[in-house]
């Protein structure tokens, strides 16, 4: 690794700290910082930027939004509450389990801020800890992305591994994400079941309780959706939205059914074809030297260079087009407002969402795509013995970008450049969330926040936060049951 190396790889990690501290938008904005540096000062090649990720997320947070600005959410909100209040005593395993199907249905995470302040007063009134189902259930809330067939993250881990020759299907990530991350989950909750002092035993929580205003703060007041009027249509949203998902499975499980169109190929090498009038070229265009990829662009078809294949409609473009349908539906006959959907929680933070993974996987892709030969020369090794230590890889940048979706991007076509088999990533997929690490994730505030009783805290050390014990456990044991189920499979 040379000297120049190491100072754009300085600049990356920079530019990403940098954003991380500001959170948000600037995470994205000030990768682009980074990626000017590297450009336009170092004279690096730009990379890619990964456009069919971000048209998937904006596709999916705009059906998304829709479905919240009818109402739709809050009728899922509902019926989570009233699980959750029939089994109060069970909160710290039923909590995380209704806020992962609320991420694996969405896609995004953020759909649960309704959710928690209810976790909160239920485990408070049944005097249990809240810390214990608050902490977990945050977890979950990110863990379910990989869960989820319209997440960037399982998108992207099917597009780029389709185009790395390992053909996979949405379902099956998800017949290994899921089992794998409920598995995580559960032993997650088990760990924080008897985590922490009762609050009847704490001793800082009873000398709040002293106080009579805190005192009316944590037990004057229940928060609840239940009293919540839903409307027909806003019912009617969640079903299109259901039904949306439904077509994109199948679509994606049985891709026969969809449309093929002809496109031109090359199938010779990139070497320079020098062509003549004879070939059918256009009469100004005689004695030309192109390439057999610019014979393709230019749609001209020569004998032996180029051929007509039959090419399949893409997974990426079905999900856009179902989404963005299914969006439109909802506006039509469900009332769903435009403003309000522009306006609320979920199409907000996946707007947040598209700027991240636009900085972040551009800046990756950038700096890797340019010392793809070093990389790929110093980790041979290690990664030919011990494939699955990319896990660590993931985690780490996971760690800084606050994106499982920008993690795949930006990782994932250099661990299949270094050879490491498709099933093994496979396997270690849940570990490219890492974000709770450093508790600065917006959930993660927010459940803070939201419990009322204090229990729920980031340490005076930064680390020692509710978030570490639950998140370590669930990603290390979802990991690992990931990839006992691909070796199983594959």
């Amino acid at each position: 690794m040379s000297i120049l190396m190491i100072v754009e790889l300085l600049v990356v990690l920079l530019a990403l700290y940098v954003g991380s501290r500001y959170g948000s938008l600037a995470l994205g904005a000030i990768s682009g910082i980074g990626l000017a540096i590297l450009v336009l000062c170092f004279g690096m090649k730009p990379g890619t930027p990964p456009t069919d990720v971000i048209y998937i997320i904006i596709a999916a947070v705009t059906c998304a939004g829709m479905m919240q600005a009818s109402g739709g959410m809050d009728w899922l909100i509902q019926i989570a509450e009233r699980l959750l209040r029939k089994h109060p005593d069970r909160i710290t395993f039923f909590a995380p389990l209704c806020t992962f199907f609320l991420t694996v249905l969405v896609g995004t995470g953020h759909v649960v801020y309704t959710l928690m302040p209810i976790i909160c007063d239920i485990a408070l009134k049944k005097g249990i800890r809240p810390e214990r189902p608050c902490g977990v259930a945050s977890i979950a809330s990110q863990v379910g992305i990989t869960c989820s067939p319209i997440a960037a993250a399982v998108v992207a881990f099917t597009t780029i591994s389709a185009s790395n020759g390992f053909d996979i299907t949405i379902p099956q990530v998800l017949m290994v994400s899921i089992p794998a991350c409920l598995c995580g989950l559960v032993a997650a909750s088990a760990c924080s079941y008897r985590r922490g002092l009762d609050l009847d035993k704490d001793p800082k929580f009873q000398a709040r309780l002293q106080d009579p205003e805190t005192y009316k703060y944590m037990y004057g007041s229940s928060a609840t959706t239940l009293n919540k009027e839903i409307p027909a249509s806003a019912k009617r949203a969640v079903y299109i939205f259901l039904a949306a998902l439904v077509i994109i499975v199948i679509y994606a499980s049985f891709q026969e059914l969809l449309p093929s169109y002809s496109t031109l190929k090359a199938i010779k090498g990139a070497e320079a074809i020098e062509l003549t009038g004879a070939q059918a070229l256009p009469t100004s265009a005689h004695n030309l030297t192109l390439t057999a990829d610019q014979l393709v662009k230019a749609g001209l078809t020569i004998e032996g260079v180029t051929e007509k294949v039959d090419t399949p409609l893409k997974m990426n473009l079905v999900i856009q087009i179902i989404m963005i349908t299914a969006a439109a539906l909802m506006i039509i006959f469900c009332k769903a407002s435009p403003k309000k959907a522009v306006a609320g929680p979920v199409w907000q933070s996946g707007m947040v969402a598209v700027v991240a993974i636009y900085g972040i996987a551009w800046l990756a892709d950038t700096y890797f795509s340019n010392y793809m030969d070093v990389m790929q020369e110093g980790l041979t090794g290690i990664v030919s013995q011990y494939p699955w230590a990319i896990a660590f890889a993931f985690f780490a940048v996971s760690v800084l970008i606050n994106s499982q979706g920008a993690v795949v991007v930006a990782m994932l076509p250099l661990a299949y450049s270094l050879g490491i088999p498709g099933a093994v990533l496979l396997g270690v997929l849940p570990s490219v969330y890492g974000y709770f690490f450093i508790p600065n994730y917006p959930s993660d505030i927010a459940t803070v926040n939201f419990d009322r009783s204090g229990t729920t805290v980031i340490g005076k050390y930064l680390l020692n936060h509710s978030f570490m014990m639950p998140g370590l456990v669930c990603v290390i044991v979802s990991t690992i049951v990931a990839t006992i189920i691909t070796q199983i499979i594959y």
